[in-house]
């Protein structure tokens, strides 16, 4: 009997795809044979809190915005590189102290750029 050593990953990537693929097919044919398909101005009509909406929806929306979500998700993710190496200070050798130094100083440099790019101003 032959045994290919990729059987092993095939299942696991047919049961991964299942159970991706499985409750959007099932949902699927729930919204097909359950769903009442009655459409009108009243149900096709944007609802946003009860108020009949007035003007039009598209709006200018400030990219600033993004750049300080950006930045907080810099920042916040620095953390959790941070936090292991706190833990382990006591027993990590100078190398690792080093690169640990080296990845702080980047972070400086990239609030430094940022705060001198004027990034950092709410306006």
């Amino acid at each position: 009997m032959v045994s290919n050593t990729y059987i092993p990953l095939v299942v696991l990537f047919v049961a991964a795809l299942g159970f991706g693929l499985a409750p959007l097919g099932l949902a699927w044919l729930w919204a097909r044979f359950f769903s009442p398909r009655k459409p009108n101005a009243i149900k096709n009509a944007i609802y946003e809190c009860g108020l009949v909406s007035k003007g039009d929806a598209w709006v200018q929306f400030r990219s600033a915005y993004y750049l300080y979500a950006i930045i907080f998700l810099i920042f916040d993710v620095e953390a959790v590189f941070l936090l292991p190496f706190a833990v382990a200070f006591t027993g990590l050798s100078m190398a690792a102290c080093l690169a640990m130094l080296v990845f702080v100083l980047l972070l400086v440099e990239g609030l430094a750029w940022a705060w001198a790019k004027g990034v950092l101003t709410w306006a």
